[in-house]
């Protein structure tokens, strides 16, 4: 049991019978009462996100984690099949238990969390910058340049993201994998 004001960004807990990882918290004190904690949760079984609130000391059952590298390897019809690094195990883990899963390519290193009493496959993360080669883009207007004006851009795993009109195809790039914003341009 951990108390609710020891919960961090990672922090998983079992709440309703459900396995829930916080993605966002704040230690408000209001005026009159009690400080509280106002935290986003992420369901890790179906992704859903909710905002809960806790009174400072209240009692939460948390759950004990392990993060491990591993490498992606493939897709085939179980999922996504990733190496642990360490073990050479295989092993398939849902799309949608990914982060960033768009912007996966073939031997990218991501961190898997399990749960430690049963070993059971909480969620996948990609690192938050990734490299990527721009596949398609259409060539920018030479002067153009005065606005923060941006055009699309597929990249080499297939998504499309924003990118400033001076990206042409071949370039590598940087993405966050969090949200698909363009980061810089890479040196090779």
């Amino acid at each position: 049991m951990i108390n609710s004001q020891e919960i961090k960004i990672g922090t998983c807990i079992r709440m309703d019978g459900k396995i829930w990882t916080c993605i966002d918290f704040q230690h408000r004190k209001p005026g009159k009462g009690n400080t509280v904690m106002i935290t986003k949760l992420k369901n890790v079984a179906d992704g859903r996100v909710l905002e809960r609130t806790f009174q400072v000391g209240f009692k939460l059952e948390d759950v004990r984690v392990e993060r491990r590298p591993y490498q992606y390897l493939y897709e085939d019809t179980t999922g996504m099949i990733l190496m642990n690094q360490e073990t050479f195990e295989q092993i398939p883990v849902g799309k949608q238990q990914i982060t960033g899963v768009d912007f996966m390519k073939e031997s990218d290193i991501v961190e898997v969390v399990t749960d430690t009493s049963d070993g059971t496959i909480l969620l996948a993360e990609m690192p938050v910058k990734t490299n990527l080669r721009v596949a398609q883009s259409e060539p920018g207007i030479k002067g153009d340049t005065a606005t923060n004006a941006t055009k699309p851009a597929t990249l080499e795993t297939g998504v499309e993201v924003r990118v400033p009109l001076f990206i042409n195809e071949g370039d590598l790039i940087q993405v966050d994998t969090r949200d698909g914003s363009y980061l810089s341009r890479v040196k090779e």
